[in-house]
């Protein structure tokens, strides 16, 4: 199958989660065989349109990233490459939306796979481009919601989850130091002090606790846990690569996740892959909740004394370092998700 990836950013100018992700699937696809080509602007140095690496071509529409120079050159270079099906991001959205447009007008169908509505991009192009594209993916129920509310019909709206490796989940030893973890960057939304007010009452029991992370709070984070007399209890790890983090999970009782926004949380999925207990603060803006709900591993809280409570509660459920229940969010299963709707695309 030939894919064309339509996104004027890649993570080579510089990373975020959602760039990662589409790497992840581009690099999945040429994995398997796919004929893969990113069009985007050059992060390469020297003259050449073209860059390979890790099966996947990139090809430069523009030389500077800018929104609506690729957005009116991406049409005509789309149809050059004559794709099976065309994946593009809805951020920024008017590159997305031009290809869209040109897809009606005969060329490839167009997914457009939604990560989140960024605040800097324009209102008024979301709602043309949630109606406009042949289908959506995006990773959760609660953006699914944001999707529709932008007009979309519920129906091309498909949700494709984060993936995790299991590969590396069952070979990674367990890193037994911890009976609870906290884990994500340490910024305005990472909540951390929710975590931090629970373990206070329970002073008085035997355990230990770690943060992993950093970010521009972490000193705030960690004056809260002095000042809640926690810092001898409460280890810093700071950022650690993810085989690292995977060994702390497995020997970890439970995970906390408290962040108060959080487009999907995948350091919870990691943690519960690898056996951990997900206890989650219910927040609008995060949707977490959506990986434990009805699940016997997990428990929803909504305030520290709720989260201390469950602590508690939980404490009776057996220690595991992995749980297959976690199995279909594995990366070769998600990608399966994303081939059987280019697939239904390019069949319709």
């Amino acid at each position: 199958m030939r894919v064309a990836f339509v996104s004027l950013f890649t993570p080579e100018h510089g990373d975020t989660p959602a760039r990662s992700r589409t790497r992840r699937t581009a690099a999945g696809l040429a994995d398997r065989g796919h004929d893969v080509t990113w069009l985007c602007a050059r992060w390469w140095g020297g003259e050449a349109s073209t860059f390979e690496t890790d099966g996947i071509t990139y090809r430069s529409v523009v030389v500077d990233p800018s929104p609506s120079a690729f957005a009116a050159r991406v049409p005509a270079a789309v149809r050059r490459l004559d794709p099976d099906v065309v994946h593009a991001v809805n951020s920024p959205p008017t590159p997305a939306l031009a290809t869209t447009l040109a897809g009606r007008l005969g060329g490839s169908p167009v997914l457009v796979d939604w990560w989140r509505d960024h605040p800097a991009d324009s209102r008024r192009v979301y709602p043309l481009l949630a109606r406009g594209a042949d289908a959506v993916s995006t990773p959760s129920r609660t953006t699914k919601t944001r999707i529709r509310e932008h007009g979309a019909d519920g129906s091309t709206v498909r949700v494709i989850p984060e993936s995790v490796d299991f590969d590396l989940v069952e070979e990674a030893e367990p890193d037994d130091r911890f009976d609870a973890v906290y884990s994500r960057r340490l910024d305005r939304h990472a909540n951390v002090e929710t975590f931090l007010l629970a373990l206070a009452e329970r002073r008085g029991r035997d355990w230990s606790a770690a943060v992993i992370g950093d970010g521009p709070e972490r000193n705030r984070i960690e004056s809260t846990a002095e000042d809640l007399r926690l810092d001898d209890r409460v280890t810093f790890l700071g950022d650690l690569p993810l085989d690292e983090r995977v060994s702390v999970f497995k020997g970890t009782h439970v995970f906390a996740q408290t962040a108060s926004w959080e487009t999907f949380p995948t350091e919870l999925l990691w943690a519960l892959a690898c056996g951990c207990v997900g206890l989650v603060e219910y927040q609008a803006d995060s949707s977490a909740h959506e990986l434990v709900e009805g699940r016997e591993r997990g428990r929803l809280v909504t305030s520290p004394a709720e989260l201390a409570d469950a602590i508690a509660t939980v404490g009776d459920l057996d220690r595991r370092t992995i749980d297959t229940g976690f199995e279909t969010y594995d990366r070769g299963a998600v990608l399966d998700r994303y081939v059987e709707a280019y697939r239904e695309l390019d069949e319709s």
